[in-house]
């Protein structure tokens, strides 16, 4: 009984000759298995179907494959009989017998349950490799969010650390104030010979009695006049301007400097507010002089959205 070669066999399953020829060429005629295996790897390239064109003896289903300069390029047909060991059937030859029709579907039924096999282990293979980089998007997801986690709470470490120094900045604007505070009245009680009651004090000394000053009677100290205003603001976002105004100057220029120098949003409505004591300023407050509204020579301002 003669045996189909990989050529026949895999047209006798229903691959086209074009196709065939390729894949037994390509796979250099070492059996149907591994012409199967290229078929299936191979089934969806954009060139599959274009026309075999075979190199110099190469050989397809056996035979050796000629190629003549004014005759396209062909291959030989194994069904039409060579000669030269080609495994196909040689009409010449009467040791080598056709299969019956029986014995011929008998080796085609065994072919397609081996092709069928074949497309199993792959569809098996691609279901692992589906599963493998569904893992790999998994775990590129999370790292992903522990990227943006990490991200976000530095943002909010950044934006803590931020307020803390205005805090910071605030209690020392304060206590510049008290202090200068206390400085002038103890300017004052020096100059005009007052004592200022002290800290250590207590209720079982009595106090001494001041003598009086020869200039006690004298004119009352007139009160030192400021002619700028520092204001330190501090904006929408957060950050802060620092800037010396006129003591005569409207509060408003204190708000068209916010407009021209802040990062306040284009179009965007606000106000000012003193937060200590806190006073929200209207629109007939920005037109009275600094000195006026008690923010001489030194305030700190709040931009707040209207």
């Amino acid at each position: 009984m003669a045996e189909l070669t990989t050529l026949e066999s895999l047209m006798e399953m229903g691959f086209d000759r074009n196709r065939a020829e390729k894949a037994v060429a390509s796979t250099g005629n070492q059996g149907i298995e591994q012409a199967m295996d290229w078929l299936m790897v191979h089934e969806n390239d954009p060139d599959i179907d274009e026309p075999f064109v075979p190199p110099v003896g190469n050989v397809v289903g056996g035979a050796a494959v000629t190629q003549s300069p004014t005759d396209e390029p062909s291959i030989a047909d194994p069904a039409e009989g060579t000669a030269g060991g080609d495994g196909s059937i040689d009409v010449d030859d009467p040791s080598k017998v056709p299969l019956s029709e029986e014995e011929r579907l008998e080796q085609v039924r065994r072919l397609e349950e081996l092709m069928r096999l074949k497309q199993a282990e792959r569809r098996e293979r691609e279901r692992a490799e589906e599963l493998e980089r569904e893992k790999q998007r998994r775990k590129d997801g999370q790292e992903l969010q522990h990227i943006r986690q990490k991200l976000q709470d530095d943002d909010m470490k950044k934006l803590s650390d931020q307020r803390m120094k205005e805090k910071m900045e605030d209690k020392m604007a304060r206590q510049r104030v008290k202090d200068k505070i206390a400085r002038d009245r103890e300017e004052r009680a020096q100059k005009f010979g007052v004592v200022a009651p002290s800290s250590t004090a207590t209720s079982s000394q009595p106090a001494q009695p001041t003598p009086p000053s020869p200039t006690s009677h004298g004119p009352p100290p007139t009160k030192k006049e400021y002619d700028e205003s520092r204001i330190q603001i501090r904006l929408l976002d957060g950050s802060t301007l620092t800037a010396v105004f006129k003591a005569q100057e409207p509060l408003a220029a204190v708000r068209v400097y916010v407009q021209v120098n802040g990062n306040t949003p284009e179009g965007q409505d606000f106000t000012l507010l003193s937060p200590y004591p806190r006073n929200e300023y209207t629109e007939l407050d920005m037109e009275k002089p600094l000195k006026e509204l008690g923010l001489v020579p030194s305030a700190v301002l709040v931009v707040i959205k209207k």
